[in-house]
């Protein structure tokens, strides 16, 4: 890491890394440039940041030409997250298909932004093919990825067109070609002499993959499971975000971490306790509707998505008797409430005490470049990546408590898996399952049907 901050100040440090009898000295010399750099920026206690251009709208700019710097940037930075979240209540109006195609258009506008820091920092190397095969390389982990949950969520369909049959039973062997080509393409990329810097960038890539992609896979995901799986998590990160701004605007006095010098633990409390409240209140507003409780799901006959079912029993009112302390306190014995609002107690603490620890990572890699923000494409805000970078770690998360705690065998799934089978198959399957039956005495005892 140390010689990815070096890499490139001057063009001298370039030709004798070029150098190859002199390339050992130059790292020598890198290490020990790397240390006093380090021990000067301990001492200092904040990295130096250049600072960006002003790429808030003029018509802003007028409106809050009086105002302090400190109490402009409280406004913008409001103004834009009450316009962002309009468009987050707007998108979910328009249903789940349209959560998915901005999922995918945000995961590319994150790959595109880190990506370009990787060129801005190497740039002057002209080395070949870097920013095409980082595209390809997206283009074909997508691929795998959707490909799968095409087959997946989508497998009716998919046995019932021959093209895409075909595709889903060699899907993997398909991903892995491509990705074989792109492997190829990047060893016959080689140059001599900027060997390392190449696998440097191959290795950015490839990272970058694994923290954008695989993690907007695994929101998809969470949104088949309903979209209140979807929407709760997402919430509950964008309202620490908001209270903790709040809180450390107004109360803040206590530095939090280094990284980010701003936040405090002011901010970082306050922030905890207002998302646990708010994650309850929303689950309990959402957990009433179908729409946003049921799976969501391909409907054979209308060729349609569909998010219609009998909500279950996490999603139905139930009385709980209330602890000694807390019946003291409240004067009630029970309480009414969903099931699904003692996970949302869960996702909410998560997303006040984990999530911010996605920010502070990328607070750490923008120190490491000496940049502010990953991009400028939201003023007062940055870049698409400084608003996702806790919520990528979220949706890990989800998934994996998903998974522990929640999911199920899906009936569905297996009835689509077993037609899938040949007859012969399916009547042995069924001359196994009615023999359990009988033996638990569920069905009277009969012949087993012949295969």
């Amino acid at each position: 890491m140390t010689e990815l901050r070096h890499r490139g100040p001057s063009d001298n440090d370039l030709q004798d890394q070029q150098s190859d009898d002199k390339g050992s000295e130059n790292e020598s010399k890198a290490d020990k440039d790397g240390a006093s750099d380090s021990e000067s920026k301990a001492d200092s206690g904040v990295p130096e940041v250049p600072v960006p251009a002003d790429d808030t709208p003029e018509v802003l700019n007028k409106a809050l030409s009086g105002l302090s710097s400190r109490w402009r940037n409280w406004w913008v930075r409001g103004i834009l997250t009450l316009a962002m979240i309009s468009f987050f209540f707007l998108i979910i109006y328009m249903g789940p298909i349209v959560l998915m195609m901005i999922v995918l258009c945000v995961q590319i506008k994150c790959f595109q932004e880190i990506i370009t820091i990787g060129y801005s920092v190497y740039h002057s190397y002209h080395l070949p093919w870097f920013r095409t095969l980082s595209w390809y390389f997206l283009l074909c982990v997508n691929y795998f990825f959707y490909g799968e949950t095409v087959t997946d969520s989508f497998f009716s369909l998919v046995q019932r067109e021959e093209p895409l049959r075909i595709l889903s039973k060699y899907h993997r062997f398909i991903s892995f070609a491509l990705y074989l080509t792109g492997f190829c393409m990047f060893v016959l990329s080689l140059v001599k002499k900027h060997y390392r810097l190449q696998f440097y960038m191959f290795g950015w890539t490839h990272v970058t993959l694994l923290i954008v992609v695989t993690q907007s896979h695994l929101i998809i995901h969470n949104l088949f499971e309903g979209m209140i799986w979807f929407i709760v998590p997402i919430s509950c990160v964008i309202c620490n975000d908001i209270m903790a701004y709040m809180f450390g605007f107004f109360f803040g006095r206590t530095p939090l971490i280094k990284l980010s010098p701003k936040k405090t633990w002011e901010g970082f409390i306050g922030g905890f306790f207002a998302t646990v409240v708010f994650g309850i209140l929303l689950s309990y507003v959402m957990a009433g509707y179908r729409y946003f409780v049921c799976p969501v799901e391909f409907n054979n006959d209308t060729n349609s998505f569909q998010v219609d079912c009998e909500p279950s029993e996490l999603f139905q009112l139930q009385d709980y008797t209330l602890p000694a302390m807390l019946e003291s306190l409240t004067g009630w014995t029970t309480v009414r409430m969903y099931p699904f609002q003692i996970h949302s107690i869960a996702l909410s603490a998560f997303a006040s005490i984990m999530g911010p620890f996605g920010g502070f990572f990328a607070s750490g890699f923008k120190r490491a470049f000496k940049i502010k923000d990953f991009a400028n494409t939201i003023p007062g805000h940055g870049g698409i990546m400084d608003r996702f970078d806790c919520q990528y770690l979220m949706a890990t998360f989800v998934n994996v408590y998903i998974a522990s705690f929640i999911r199920g065998p899906n009936p569905s799934k297996v009835i689509q898996q077993l037609l899938a089978l040949r007859l012969d198959q399916q009547l042995n399957i069924f001359n196994s399952l009615k023999t359990h039956l009988m033996e638990k005495g569920l069905l009277p005892a009969g012949d087993v049907v012949a295969a």
